[in-house]
């Protein structure tokens, strides 16, 4: 019997990368799991492809191969309404909610000093505001119902300054100080809540020119070869990113029984980049 035998999971910016991992794991240890994400079309500011409806109905199939049940719900996190419908019409068919997984996010480059004001507010909107509009609703379920384990993705870049990404910087700050927030909120209610802060990760986020470009701006148009040896020159152990399931296994982690009195804590999967930070 896996670990989250018979759970009610539910991911956001589950249609790829550490979301589809973190509903796929959930999936091989019992649980049954909704995924939310937008699969809209382009967000303009975002450098790099968004998940595509294929890309959610394909997160669907593989949950559906471990033996469990599966829902998708296509909802921007940006907007409350469309969320707290998805979340309600997810919770109907399951009945309940046992796990939130705040995933949902992007990233985006620029220096403050000539950053345009879209791209600052389209990422607090996405990082931040859309953390909020995941919790929102479904906190009230969970303390319905006495249980629940909230789970949410900040970053390495949460926890220090970090050059040319300062609007990141803040979305995953703020999204660490709502979720300790909370952890106290409800603590004596059955729900903890908790935060991973990993560093680089090998997902479309990570691989893509506007990533390369910022890792080696000495070159007109770097490659991924050419970003390898920038990318683990951030970390302290000798790889360039860690894996999704090195994430998911923090994820589940949080999630589970063996971390019962944890909350309001924040877990660094991150290559040993929390080794030079506070």
């Amino acid at each position: 019997m896996g670990r989250f035998e018979g759970r009610k999971v539910l991911v956001t910016g589950g249609a790829r990368g550490q979301g589809r991992n973190h509903a796929l794991r959930f999936a091989r240890e019992g649980a049954d799991v909704a995924v939310i994400d937008s699969v809209a079309g382009e967000i303009e500011t975002v450098p790099y492809p968004i998940a595509e409806p294929e890309d959610l109905d394909r997160t669907v199939e593989l949950i559906e191969a471990e033996g469990r049940s599966a829902l998708a719900e296509v909802a921007d996190v940006r907007s409350a309404e469309q969320m707290d419908g998805a979340v309600a019409r997810i919770a109907e068919r399951f009945g309940r909610i046992d796990v939130l997984v705040v995933n949902a996010g992007i990233c985006t480059f620029g220096p403050i000093e000539s950053m345009d004001r879209d791209l600052w507010q389209t990422m607090i909107d996405v990082n931040l505001t859309g953390a909020f509009n995941s919790v929102r609703p479904v906190v009230p379920l969970m303390l319905e119902h006495g249980f629940g384990r909230i789970v949410a993705t900040s970053s390495m870049a949460g926890r220090a300054g970090w050059e040319n990404i300062g609007h990141y910087a803040a979305s995953k700050w703020g999204l660490i100080g709502m979720v300790k927030s909370l952890a106290l909120e409800v603590a004596d209610r059955g729900v903890t809540a908790n935060v991973i802060c990993p560093s680089s990760v090998n997902t479309p986020m990570m691989h893509n020119d506007s990533s390369y470009r910022l890792f080696r701006p000495d070159l007109e148009n770097p490659t991924m070869e050419d970003a390898l040896p920038a990318f683990q020159s951030v970390n302290v152990l000798p790889v360039p990113y860690a894996e999704t399931d090195d994430i998911s296994d923090a994820v589940l982690f949080l999630a589970s029984e063996e971390a019962r009195y944890i909350t309001g804590a924040t877990l660094s999967p991150s290559t040993g980049v929390n080794a030079r930070n506070v």
